[in-house]
Formats: structure tokens, C-alpha cells, sequence
């Protein structure tokens, strides 16, 4: 037996470690970074790397899908193209599922590729590409299918009541990916609340906004706009004229110009209001309409006016949210005339024209109102205004010389009475021959003092 020193033994490990060191060195320097430019590679080009090679796909539904297969290094193995449910479509360019709607438009020994037409959703998923050759390699074509939305709809969820709010909802009822719902008012985007459902492979979406609205909103015009990436920047636009319900409004429209007798009367009852009334109701306010009264709709028609047509006509009209009435007050006036007579002339005497008034009453005169538009003038050779004048002055005198005569008389008669008393106080023997009536033949006298 040898014996070895331990420190020959120990030499001899330390030679051993240090051809490991260099053994895993020399490793470290070659090889590794070879294996990690070959995976950089194999990862910038996938081809080199794998014997098939697939590409995803994107169509639009109802469109058609090309789904491509390359192959590195075709040796005429087997090739399979099996669909999302791992059915064969074809086997080595034949076809092996009876599904029209799948073609092969190209086999080569680099490409193989098939057409699939009116695509749907259903047709969503992974297709498989499959070479055998001494081991099996397959590649997967992801298809998917975007749906684009339809034009929405707009849905009214609360009426619109002048005062109150309207309440709509925008509806895009199927897309994919989900569509994006704006609202739109002169330009400007209306902030809405946004609901979304998952129907399967589709999304709804809805858009519900709440605006406060008045008469004047009547007829404003909203847009809900749907936008998608399948559109390609275009919009699906559903156009909304908004519906404002508000209580009627009537007005009638007067005739212009002063109403006689013989004219006729066309009054117009103007109407507005959502809805709008079908039936305007015509009355007379404590009457009945007139036998002669002809109503068309919104028209009042009256021929033949005379003053028993006077009254207040009356124009009603209603809907669900209200009623609305006006009225106009009919005043026929009488005719006036006045017509002009030139009396017959001789050779002998000067022509003078004497025109007169003339003014036709109706039977049954009452006291009526003037005709504002009736100007009658009179003219005369006698001035009206001096023969006035001078009867009121002549009454004037008269009443004076009454007034004064009545006075002086009365005055008179009252002197009379006292002197003739005091005479026979002072004078006795007047007296007493008024009294005994000495002088019978004479009678009694009289004397005035």
C-alpha cells in the first residue's frame, strides 16, 4: 500500500478544480451565448423556429375570412385545417366537412389557405393548422368577428310636459365590441348615464339622459351618435326632434275696418298648442249663434250682418294638458246715406242747389250707437248758428221783461192796499161818507190818496 502525503493529496484536488473552472469557463463563454442568440432568433422569426406557422384574422360579420397557414420546409406530409371545434375542414387540400361556406383557395408548399364567407359570430375562435410529419406541428389562427352597431334607437321614457323633463334613452341593442353612445344638441355633448349588457359573443348599450324642457324645446333637434371601430371613424347618428306637450293657446283674429249692415263677418280662431285641438267650439255669450252662422273648422262666417247679430262670440278650444278661449264683441253699425237733390230750374230763375240729409231707420227704432265712420254735412243759405243765437237772446228778453213786469205788478198792488187804508184814518169825513153812503145817487167812490 502507498502511502500519500496530504499534501501531494491536496495538489492534486486543487489541479482537478482547476480544470472544472475552466472546463465550465470555457462553457460559459461559447455556448451560452450561442443558446441565447439562437432563442433571439428563434423569437424575432418564428419561422425558423417552427415547421407551421398561422395568422390571426379580424373580419366584419357577414364578411369574408381568409385564414392562412405557412409551412417551413414541406416535405408532402400531411396537412389539417380543423376549425374552433377541432372539426376537420380539410385534409391535404380536400374537403372534409360539408360546409359551403368554406373554400380552399390556395394550396402550395409554402401557403395554405382557405376562405370562409358571410362570417358570424359563431365562426369566432381558434383555427388549427396541423403538419405531421416525424412529429406533429400545429399553429392556431385566431378569427375574430366584429359586429358593428346598427343605427340606435331612441326610446322616451317619461313624456315631455312644458315645465317638467323629458326622459330618453339611447339603445344600441347589438355590437362588438360594445359601441359608444353620445348624445348631441346643437353641437354639444349631453352627459347621459351608460348601462352595458353581456349577451353572449354581443354587448347592448344604452344612454338614458334627463332634460328639463319648455314650449320653446318644441321641435329641438337631438342626436345619439354611435361610434365603433368597425365603422372606421364613421358614426351611426339616429336623428330626434323632441316632443313638448303643453296646454292650447286661441286667439281670434279680427276683421279690419268698421262692420255694417249688409257686410259679412269672417272671424278666425288662431290655435296653438301639442297636441294640437281637432275641435274649436264657437258660441255667442248669452245667445245662440246666428241662423245665418256658417262654422269651418277654426272660421266663423256671418252673412248679411244686421244689429241683431251684436253680441260676444266666443272661441274655445282644450287637449289633454289644458283650455283656451277668446272672445271678440261684434258691433254692426246702421247705414247712412246721404244723398244730394238739385231741384228743377227755369229760364227765369238762378240754379241753386239745396242739398238735404236723408238717414234710413230701421223699424222699431231704439237708441243706438253712432256710426264712428258716418261724416254727414249740411250746408244751407241761412246760417243756423246766427238764427240760434238770436231766438236764444230774444227767450232771454222775453224771461226779463216777465221777471220785471210780475215785480212792478206786485209791488203796485201792495202800495195800493196801504195808502187806501191809511186815507180813511186821516180823512174823517171820507171816511164817514164811506160809510153812511151820504150820496146815494153818486155810489160809492173811490179815492185814491
Amino acid at each position: 500500500m502507498t502511502l500519500i502525503s496530504p499534501r501531494k493529496r491536496n495538489t492534486k484536488e486543487d489541479q482537478k478544480r482547476g480544470i472544472s473552472t475552466m472546463a465550465l469557463a470555457t462553457v460559459w463563454t461559447h455556448c451560452v451565448p450561442l443558446t441565447i442568440i439562437l432563442a433571439a432568433a428563434c423569437l424575432m422569426n418564428t419561422a425558423h423556429c417552427q415547421a407551421v406557422q398561422a395568422e390571426n384574422v379580424e373580419v366584419l360579420e357577414g364578411g369574408t375570412a381568409h385564414i392562412s397557414c405557412r409551412l417551413q420546409d414541406y416535405d408532402g406530409s400531411i396537412v389539417v385545417i380543423q376549425n374552433p371545434r377541432r372539426q376537420t375542414l380539410f385534409f391535404n387540400g380536400t374537403r372534409a366537412l360539408k360546409d359551403d361556406r368554406f373554400q380552399m383557395v390556395l394550396f402550395t408548399p409554402r401557403l395554405v389557405r382557405i376562405a370562409l364567407t358571410n362570417v358570424s359570430v359563431s365562426d369566432e375562435g381558434g383555427y388549427f393548422c396541423q403538419l405531421y410529419t416525424d412529429s406533429t406541428h400545429h399553429q392556431v389562427a385566431t378569427l375574430s368577428v366584429l359586429v358593428p352597431p346598427e343605427t340606435p334607437t331612441v326610446e322616451v321614457k317619461q313624456e315631455a310636459v312644458e315645465g317638467g323633463e323629458a326622459e330618453l334613452t339611447c339603445v344600441s341593442p347589438r355590437s362588438k365590441p360594445a359601441a359608444t353612445l353620445r348624445w348631441m344638441r346643437n353641437g354639444r355633448e349631453i352627459q347621459g348615464v351608460v348601462s352595458q349588457q353581456d349577451n353572449g359573443k354581443t354587448f347592448s348599450v344604452s344612454s338614458t339622459i334627463r332634460i328639463p324642457v319648455e314650449r320653446k324645446d318644441n321641435g329641438a333637434a337631438l342626436n345619439c351618435e354611435a361610434l365603433h371601430p368597425a365603422l372606421s371613424g364613421q358614426k351611426k347618428i339616429r336623428h330626434y326632434r323632441l316632443d313638448v306637450y303643453f296646454a292650447p293657446t286661441a286667439r281670434i283674429v279680427p276683421p279690419s275696418g268698421i262692420l255694417r249692415e249688409g257686410d259679412s263677418l269672417s272671424l278666425t280662431c288662431s290655435i296653438t298648442g301639442n297636441p294640437l285641438p281637432r275641435n274649436i267650439l264657437w258660441s255667442r255669450i248669452n245667445d245662440t249663434l246666428p241662423e245665418r252662422a256658417d262654422i269651418n273648422g277654426p272660421v266663423l262666417q256671418i252673412s248679411r250682418l244686421s244689429q241683431s247679430h251684436n253680441g260676444t262670440y266666443l272661441c274655445q278650444a282644450q287637449n289633454n294638458f289644458g283650455r283656451a278661449a277668446d272672445q271678440y264683441t261684434l258691433l254692426v253699425y246702421e247705414n247712412v246715406s246721404v244723398p244730394t237733390t238739385v231741384p228743377t230750374t227755369t229760364p227765369t230763375q238762378p240754379i241753386t242747389s239745396h242739398p238735404t240729409t236723408s238717414i234710413l231707420l230701421s223699424p222699431g227704432y231704439a237708441p243706438k250707437p253712432k256710426d264712428p265712420g258716418a261724416v254727414v254735412e249740411t250746408h244751407s243759405a241761412v246760417p243756423y248758428a246766427v238764427i240760434g243765437g238770436v231766438l236764444a237772446l230774444l227767450v232771454f228778453t222775453v224771461i226779463c221783461v216777465l221777471i220785471v213786469t210780475i215785480w212792478c205788478s206786485v209791488r203796485q198792488k201792495g202800495s195800493y192796499l196801504t195808502h187806501e187804508a191809511s186815507g180813511l184814518d186821516e180823512h174823517g169825513e171820507v171816511q164817514e161818507a164811506f160809510l153812511n153812503g151820504n150820496d146815494a145817487s153818486q155810489g160809492k167812490k173811490e179815492y185814491l190818496l
